[in-house]
């Protein structure tokens, strides 16, 4: 790789971000590291091509160093059954295609080895003691000494393998409640023999491994270890065992010490788009003055100001980002263009990557349909262009006309609306989802770039598209209405007008429909002022995270929610617990979220009727006055398309797409991903 940059004058904008970085015996030429995030394509090996050309085109886009997903250093380490692992030197060639993409782009990757532990979902899974992990059916065998034994050889063997496959290192998978983790902290280690006990015994074996990969591989071999510098569970590590693990691996050899945040069965949202930006960067700040390693810094890092703003105050040395590079893989060049306002912005949503890959399902992106689909979803120019009318600037129209016009087409955009959006607008608003401004000062950009003409106040009919080769609609959804008796009365009203601010709800409000929409207004009504998810203080002083410790273990104290601002009932018809069908990953803090803020929530409810009084329900058969000032129907969507009859009957070609298609629950991801494949192939 040049080194070229370690000569040139600091960037006028993000000096810190692009100072290169001397590891001793290679010179990373900025501090963006490309962090660890399993994709299912490192799974079967047919789908290393395109795990090629995902990372080929992120080192084509400027990264410092990538982190591939985790692999297996054996079979029992498996994070699934048969899933990606490194451990006979047959495994090694379809790896050389992976290290051969990104090395052609002058770029650096490592290999992440991932032994998952108690949180394998198989039964052939190992631990430090027979625990249970609470999100895992199945109960760990625990390892005899020399078990611990072969697993140290496993890794080493792995990261040896890893070398001979090209990469220029290995990350070292030691947090978030993998098999490392397990053994350096109480809550997992009950061992009583050299492998448990104090801290110094519980730490040794993830330190023999750094050693012995040091050992192996050599001096000139980068070796990153992942450190759970807060687990965020009980009986989780004090600041002292974190201070002196991070000392033990800097003398086992470690190159970098990359930052972990909570385990997978904690609960506290470390991720999610409601967790403020740089939210945990002060605990990678804490341990700085401890060691003499460059650190790296992660969670929620997702703009170039933000990266520069935590490596000028000195909190690490490196930042690192998975998501966003998923959503971008041209983040960091267009940072050092000095073009940040074109950055397609992670919007920490989780739903199409975490999701998928816990439904088995490969990643992807929902701002960013190509992510992980380099191969197959290609926005190449077209050999003949068209008129394209796209209706509708929500989510689906806007990604279709921006690709169909990057691809050469003369696209206009209709909305009746004054602004672009469509429900984004609206997204935007609940505290938690502030990133969905990003997306649509993303698309704004890009109407411009591409040249979509945009006609926004206007209602397009079907005489005003009789000149268009191809009509796209993309009109959205209506709210379905609810009937029952009461329903005309003046308390009742849509989610749109309170979104909209045409009706501001009271002290006490009722709810009907607990799917994502209703669970939004719930949080919308129970927050006053600020939302604390742009306020890391009041963020953690909400969820019970103490960056100083104290004298907690994990980093835990006692979760001090502010009070709702309204009284809320959030109700359903089905049986069952309100939220069941939210995202697989992100569900359960929507919930925690709305029981913190005491929203009653209900289902298998009967509405009886609105009246003055308040709203009679009726439940087990039992009937009850909701003594509310509005009742609000957030009871799903029907699709609004009232243009494709006259279009169908004038005999031109017509796509429904997003909303329009299908309104089961308003999906940005389909609604996106729909847009984009429809304008890749006009």
């Amino acid at each position: 790789m040049s080194t070229a940059a370690s000569n040139s004058a600091p960037h006028p904008l993000y000096p810190q971000l692009f100072a290169p970085l001397d590891l001793g015996f290679c010179t990373l030429p900025n501090r963006v590291l490309m962090g660890s995030m399993h994709t299912g394509l490192e799974d079967k090996a047919a789908d290393f091509p395109k795990l090629a050309a995902y990372f080929g085109e992120r080192a084509a886009g400027g990264v410092g160093l990538i982190v591939t997903g985790g692999f297996a250093p054996n079979i029992v380490g498996w994070l699934k059954p048969f899933g990606g692992k490194l451990s006979w030197p047959w495994e090694t060639a379809k790896h050389r295609q992976v290290t051969r993409a990104v090395h052609e782009h002058g770029g650096r990757i490592c290999m992440q080895i991932l032994h998952a532990g108690r949180y394998g979902y198989h039964p052939l899974q190992v631990a430090p003691s027979k625990l249970k992990a609470p999100i895992n059916p199945f109960t760990p065998r625990a390892l005899s000494a020399g078990g611990v034994e072969r697993q140290i050889k496993a890794f080493v063997r792995t990261a040896r393998l890893a070398r001979e496959a090209g990469y220029d290192g290995v990350e070292v998978m030691g947090s978030e409640g993998y098999l490392l983790n397990q053994f350096t902290v109480p809550r997992t280690n009950k061992r009583k023999d050299a492998w448990g006990g104090d801290t110094a015994q519980r730490i040794r074996f993830c330190v023999e491994i750094v050693r012995r990969i040091r050992e192996a591989c050599g001096p000139d071999f980068i070796i990153i270890y992942r450190l759970s510098m807060i687990d965020l569970v009980d009986e989780g590590s004090s600041w002292a065992d974190v201070v002196v693990q991070a000392k033990a691996i800097e003398a086992a050899g470690a190159t970098l010490i990359n930052t972990g945040i909570g385990w997978h069965e904690a609960r506290v949202p470390t991720i999610a788009t409601s967790v403020p930006r740089g939210a945990f960067t002060g605990i990678t700040a804490r341990l700085k003055p401890e060691v003499g390693l460059p650190l790296i810094t992660t969670n929620r890092i997702n703009m170039p100001d933000v990266a520069e703003r935590i490596l000028a105050a000195g909190e690490a040395d490196m930042v690192s980002m998975a998501r966003p590079l998923l959503a971008d893989s041209h983040w960091v060049a267009k940072a050092r263009a000095q073009r940040s306002a074109d950055i397609n912005t992670c919007i920490g949503c989780n739903q199409a990557c975490l999701d998928h890959v816990f439904q088995n399902k490969h990643a992807s992106c929902l701002v960013n349909p190509r992510a992980c689909a380099e191969t197959e979803l290609n926005y190449l120019p077209t050999r003949a262009p068209k008129r394209i009318a796209v209706v509708g600037a929500g989510p689906a129209g806007l990604a279709c006309a921006t690709v169909a016009a990057e691809r050469g087409h003369r696209v206009t955009l209709f909305d009746a609306a004054d602004e672009i959006g469509g429900q984004f607008n609206l997204a935007k608003k609940i505290p938690g989802k502030e990133e969905f401004h990003e997306t649509l000062r993303y698309f704004g950009g890009k109407i411009e770039q591409t040249g979509v003409e945009l006609r926004l106040g206007t209602r397009a009919d079907a005489a005003a598209l009789a000149g268009f080769d191809e009509v796209v609609l993309a009109t959205g959804i209506a709210p379905r209405q609810v009937n029952f008796p009461g329903a005309d009365h003046p308390k009742v009203c849509s989610y749109l007008d309170v979104l909209k601010g045409h009706v501001v709800p009271g002290k006490r409000v009722a709810i009907i429909g607990a799917g994502g929409i209703g669970f939004d207004v719930a949080e919308y009504l129970v927050h006053e002022g600020h939302s604390v998810s742009l306020d890391p203080a009041r963020w953690r002083a909400e969820w019970g995270v103490d960056l100083g410790y104290g004298d907690n273990r994990g980093g835990l104290v006692e979760a001090r929610p502010e009070p709702p601002a309204r009284e809320v009932w959030l109700l359903q018809r089905s049986p069952g617990k309100p939220g069941a069908k939210l995202g697989k990953t992100t569900g359960w803090i929507h919930r925690a979220t709305l029981k913190a803020k005491q929203v009653r929530m209900i289902g298998g409810v009967e509405y009886v009727g609105v009246d003055d009084d308040g709203f009679r329900i009726r439940v087990d058969g039992s009937e009850q006055l909701l003594p509310v000032d509005q009742v609000v129907i957030c009871a799903g969507q029907e699709p609004f398309k009232p243009l494709a009859a006259a279009l169908a009957d004038n005999g031109k070609p017509v796509h429904v797409i997003g909303g329009a298609d299908v309104a089961a629950e308003l999906d940005a991801k389909r609604a996106i991903d729909q847009g984009s494949r429809l304008a890749a192939a006009l």
